[in-house]
Parts: structure tokens; sequence; C-alpha cells
């Protein structure tokens, strides 16, 4: 237990240092991640809450393919367990090399699984998919309404997104959304933003009102910080499908034009804090 405190404190030196701003983002990435690649799943697995949560909400048929846009270490594929291996290839996607090797490493175990260095914003694979999720990405990419969009872009009509991140809320949040106290809009962009993180009020929003995208489910929440257990920061979960095709059709949804309800969530509302 004092190893695994030691390597912790190793992490939390180098979140305090920062990520700096020298460089290209691919570099400031590398330079602030190749340290912390041997323990950055166990350290970030007691903050990122909801991850599998997410995966288990994104519909899945055999010979689907999937993409996970700034994937890192590439963890997520174990939330998907048995599962995984119905896919016919899922493509993780990230601008960290140190971070990627650990994704080549997992895909010993499964040649479905593709590690593929590339910037968010501007990559597509060959060909439609069925779903592109983001896990704790959308908040650490610059230009993140462009990484959004191309996510949207590549997926097939009656595709899936997901995202799962930090936010904090507008000061005067559409009806039915979470209201943050401003203590929690100004705190947690200061402290997340000195690693690179940015918490943009709109990117919930951008998700709930893009013009080709339906939302299936969206909860607000909160999670505990490691080691600072008083202090809890929202995320949020967001599962859609895109327009234009058949969603009716696609497993664990179920479609209709009743109370706005979509296996039990309401869609655009949140159904948690």
């Amino acid at each position: 237990m004092a190893h695994a405190f030691a390597r912790d404190l190793r992490i939390l030196a180098a979140l305090l240092r920062g990520q700096g701003r020298a460089g290209s983002h691919a570099e400031r990435l590398e330079r602030f991640y190749a340290p912390q690649a041997e323990d950055y799943d166990r350290f970030r697995a007691r903050l990122l809450q909801g991850r599998a949560e997410l995966i288990e909400q994104l519909p899945l048929r055999d010979g689907d393919v999937f993409v996970e846009l700034g994937g890192g270490t590439g963890q997520n594929l174990d939330f998907f367990g048995p599962r995984l291996a119905r896919l016919g290839r899922i493509d993780v996607v990230d601008l960290c090399p140190s971070l990627l090797a650990r994704v080549a490493q997992r895909a010993t175990a499964c040649p479905t699984v593709r590690a593929v260095e590339a910037d968010a914003t501007t990559y597509r694979p060959d060909g439609r998919v069925d779903c592109v999720y983001f896990s704790y990405a959308l908040s650490m990419i610059p230009d993140w309404t462009a990484a959004l969009d191309n996510a949207v872009a590549m997926l097939r009509p009656g595709g899936t997104l997901g995202i799962v991140d930090f936010f904090v809320s507008e000061r005067l949040p559409t009806p039915g959304r979470v209201r943050h106290g401003m203590l929690t809009r100004r705190l947690w962009p200061r402290w997340f933003g000195h690693d690179g993180v940015r918490l943009d009020p709109q990117t919930p929003q951008r998700a709930l009102t893009h013009p080709d995208l339906e939302v299936v489910r969206f909860v607000e929440r909160r999670a505990a910080v490691p080691y600072v257990p008083a202090l809890r920061v929202p995320y949020f979960i967001y599962v859609g499908v895109k327009t234009g095709g058949d969603t009716c059709s696609r497993p664990r949804y179920r479609c209709g034009t009743g109370a706005g309800q979509v296996n039990g969530a309401r869609r655009a509302l949140p159904t948690g804090r």
C-alpha cells in the first residue's frame, strides 16, 4: 500500500507542475503523460467515473466498427468485457505515443483493436462507423467542437455517439439542466485548466442540441476526488443517435412518440445529480 501511495505522489506532483505551454498539443501531451503512463489507469480509475456505465449503454452488434477518440491507454476496452470480441474493429485514437503503447499491449490479446496515433479533430477511418465515443477526452482537446463534429461526420446514419466527461454548468442553464453555484463554476475550470483540461459549459449543450443527433440518454452527476473526498467534481454522460437512419432497428433503444422516453430516460433532461 505504501508503494502505491508513493506512485500516487509522483502523479500528484506531475499534476501540480501542470502540462506546460511549450510545443504543439501532441508534444505537450507526450511530455505530460509519458512519466505517468505506467500508473495512469490505476490512479484515474478513482476519478473518472461513469465510463463503464457509458459503455454499457452503447449498442453493439456482431461485426460493428467502433472508434474511441482520445482513447489514451485503452483502459475503456476492459469495460466491454466479452462484448469486445464481437466487434469487427475498434480504433483507439490518441496523440500520445506513450499512452498508445499501452493500447498496443492490450491489442495482443484482441486483434480487432487498433492503436492509431492521430488527431481527433481530423482522423477519419475507412468508411462510416457504427459508434464513436469520448471518455474524458473532449475536455482535453483544444478544438473540442471540431472533434465532436468530426465524430458525428464519421458515424453512419443510425450510429451512436457516446460521451462521458467533466463539465460545469452555464450560469443560467436551459430548463431541466443542473445549475451549479458560482464556486463550482469557478473552481473546477481553474483546477483542471492547470493540466490542460478545459471545462467548457457549452460542451454538453452542444451535444444535446446538435442538429444531426437525437438524444437517447443524458445524466449529470458528481464524483469524489482522490485524496480530497470532500470535493465532488461534476460529470455528465450522453448517448445520442445520428439522425437519418432507421434508429428503431438499433438494439437496446426503444423508439416512440410518447412522453419523450427512450429506455426510461427523458431526452435532454437530467436523471441524476
